[in-house]
């Protein structure tokens, strides 16, 4: 199983939570502030496994007092790392990426780095964030068309506690769709996937959304709902057909971070490890600047609820 070879590459399975933020934050941890690459910029130029991309944000959104946060407005130090890293065919998250897997991002902001570079490797990327992204997020998907492909934007209807606001797609090897999700407000739905025949998600990826504690249950709560999606699909197989739920894998969640607070980041690890089987992606799997020494992390989880056994 391609989820069993990906976790047989990770570091042992976290069994205490305080203990792995003790391990994490006894390292000398570079202070980056926040970890924005520029934020007083209006555009960003980036070049990133040999494509260029352009990278419209915010300041002033980032600035204003809007209710609900507004850092999702620039783009983070950690994304265009992630985002190479997560696409690079030495990745060991390559065995759970294929043409036919969907994957979902909570929290992308105004970035689309990673799902324009995953997408034409599977077959369809969800974007979410709350709906004051959206508008950035279209600007910067059009501005920046997949490989061989042309862009078309076609907007839908706003609905309240729904899975969608505004849906871009970009036809190509991969589809790229933006879809409103708030953490606090929104309950996953299969809907979110955009296509009536999918129904879960192969990965759910996260990727520096953990750096308010208020923020922490609602984000864990969501990631768990819509790794359950899978869970369902699964215990309907069982009863159509054994032998499609036995070839069946669990939802992959990815959580990319960066190491700031210490009390933040155990109220995350502690939230996350009562829903999910909890694992650390070891130095040597990782480029450099996405390591401990750079202060930054990433973990892999599976739901506990699910049937997935080593």
């Amino acid at each position: 199983m391609a989820v069993k070879a990906l976790i047989s590459t990770l570091e042992d399975e976290i069994l205490d939570p305080e203990e792995e933020t003790f391990f994490l934050f006894s390292h000398d941890i570079p202070s980056s502030n926040l970890g924005f690459i520029d934020p007083k910029a209006t555009t960003l130029s980036l070049t990133l496994a040999d494509r260029d991309f352009t990278i419209h944000q915010s300041p002033t959104v980032l600035s204003s007092t809007r209710a609900g946060g507004t850092t999702g407005a620039v783009l983070w130090k950690i994304t265009p790392l992630f985002a190479t890293y997560l696409s690079s065919p030495t990745s060991p998250f390559n065995s759970i990426f294929t043409p036919t897997s969907t994957v979902l991002e909570l929290g992308c902001g105004i970035s689309p780095l990673t799902a324009l570079l995953l997408a034409p490797r599977i077959s369809r990327y969800i974007l979410t964030d709350q709906p004051y992204v959206s508008r950035m997020i279209h600007q910067n998907l059009e501005a920046n068309p997949l490989p061989s492909s042309s862009a078309a934007s076609k907007p839908s209807s706003r609905r309240k506690k729904t899975t969608s606001t505004a849906t871009s797609t970009f036809p190509g090897p991969g589809s790229i769709q933006f879809t409103a999700l708030d953490w606090e407000l929104d309950t996953p739905t299969p809907s979110l996937t955009g296509s009536p025949a999918t129904r879960s998600f192969d990965a759910v990826v996260c990727c520096d959304c953990i750096y308010n504690e208020a923020l922490v249950d609602p984000l864990v709560s969501t990631t768990a709902d819509l790794a359950r999606l899978r869970l369902r699909v699964q215990e309907e197989e069982e009863e159509t057909d054994a032998e499609e739920a036995e070839r069946s894998e669990p939802c992959v969640c990815i959580v990319a971070q960066q190491l700031r607070s210490p009390d933040v980041f155990e109220e995350w690890a502690k939230s996350f490890h009562k829903q999910f089987r909890m694992w650390r992606v070891p130095d040597e799997l990782l480029p450099e600047g996405l390591r401990i020494e750079s202060g930054f992390v990433v973990h892999v989880g599976i739901l506990r609820e699910s049937k997935f056994e080593l």
